[in-house]
């Protein structure tokens, strides 16, 4: 299992480093689950993530103090609203809707009163 983590730390850490430069992909995600992953496999790793500059630049404040800039919140919830209305459009049942309007309802709850947010600098 030890070697499943590390592989998807390495995964999501690509995905974090492509979401840097890709405008539309979120970057913060990507590395709070690489965070996690080299966490659960290697101390080691995990100990290099957090001393990377990615690191302290992307995560450093969300990790320590549960806290996003405005700018990585709206990026995310934008990113995140997109692909849950497309699933939203092309989902035939009321079931399915219904579920997905809970899922956005929930997201932006957590978002807005469970994730502060730092002023940019």
């Amino acid at each position: 299992m030890k070697y499943f983590y590390i592989g998807l730390g390495f995964v999501f850490f690509a995905l974090g480093l492509i979401g840097i430069v890709v405008p539309f992909l979120p970057t913060t995600p990507f590395l709070l689950l690489t965070l996690f992953f080299f966490a659960k496999g290697s101390k080691r790793l995990h100990n290099w993530f957090v001393g990377t500059k990615i690191y302290q630049a992307h995560l450093k404040d969300f990790h320590e103090q549960r806290a996003l800039t405005k700018k990585a919140k709206m990026t995310i919830l934008m990113f995140s609203t997109t692909m849950l209305m497309i699933g939203f459009y092309f989902t035939p049942s009321i079931v399915g809707k219904s579920i997905i309007v809970a899922v956005l309802l929930i997201k932006y709850w957590f978002f807005f009163f469970w994730i502060k947010t730092l002023e940019e600098e």
